[in-house]
């Protein structure tokens, strides 16, 4: 009964609690005339991102990124600035904000990974000299 009550004691005291670990943040991205705009609404249109961040500057791009079949928003997009001020003023100007109804964020976009390399074919399997089946 002592070790039902210590194990009871322990399964509910706060110091056998341990949070988990916190993933691990990326640094922030190098200040670019890229930005990366995210928690976009299903009904954003390119034209209305583009619309929305030219209060702060020429924009010289702006993509929401869609579904190939639906077409739909999938959240996200990308706004390109002239000058790296104005991609500054984007970022103070919208950062938070609402656009269709959603909260966005936009922060400076970070460049793509590059993809793995393909080009390195994986060792053809060695031959031996016995037959893969053992047949009599």
């Amino acid at each position: 009964m002592a070790a039902l009550r210590s194990g009871v004691r322990r399964l509910f005291s706060i110091s056998a609690f341990s949070p988990p670990p916190s993933a691990a943040v990326p640094p922030p991205a190098e200040p670019s005339t890229n930005l990366f705009v995210s928690g976009l609404s299903k009904r954003t249109t390119s034209e209305g991102l583009r619309e929305a961040f030219s209060k702060f500057g020429q924009v010289i791009y702006a993509r929401v990124v869609t579904d190939r079949l639906s077409g739909y928003s999938k959240g996200f997009g990308f706004v390109r600035y002239s000058t790296l001020e104005e991609a500054a003023q984007g970022i103070t100007g919208m950062d938070g904000k609402f656009l269709d109804g959603w909260v966005i964020f936009a922060e400076y976009a970070r460049p793509r990974l590059p993809p793995p390399d393909q080009t390195q074919a994986p060792p053809p399997p060695q031959q031996t000299s016995e037959p893969p089946f053992n047949h009599q």
